[in-house]
């Protein structure tokens, strides 16, 4: 018989009463909780051991233990400097960056990332355009 298909029932049903309504009795420790205790009772000598392994070579180990110590340096946005007029079309505006590309003043990511950055610009002139439109169609019937 194929069971994959098949619900497996439960004896629980959304809305149903709790058969413990006092919750968990105090003091009663989960078994996550005895990991995690055992594993800080152990952390030194665990950590003593990754990295007499990471000493010897064991490059998982290694890996380990800068991961730890010093961890992955995240890409920083450069500063860049070129002509650019923020009021202009946003055609203009992109084209500007597009040339900016070109000439060299701006990396390609980094272009693409002000590219980004007009189109949202982009749609946040359109909504105010549309609230303007409807503040005026509203004075005009109200």
């Amino acid at each position: 018989m194929d069971t994959s298909t098949e619900k497996k029932s439960s004896p629980w049903t959304k809305g149903m009463r709790s058969p413990n309504p006092a919750g968990r009795p105090k003091g009663i420790v989960d078994k996550r909780s005895k990991v995690s205790q055992a594993l800080l009772d152990e952390a030194n000598e665990i950590a003593r051991v990754v990295i007499d392994a990471a000493l010897e070579g064991d490059m998982q180990a290694a890996s380990l233990v800068l991961a730890r110590i010093a961890p992955t340096l995240r890409a920083q946005g450069e500063k860049v400097n070129f002509s650019f007029d923020a009021k202009a079309p946003l055609a203009e505006q992109v084209e500007a960056v597009l040339q900016a590309i070109a000439d060299g003043e701006v990396a390609p990511d980094v272009g693409k990332q002000i590219i980004e950055s007009i189109g949202a610009l982009g749609a946040v002139r359109q909504v105010d355009e549309l609230e303007s439109r409807i503040a005026a169609l509203e004075g005009r019937h109200g």
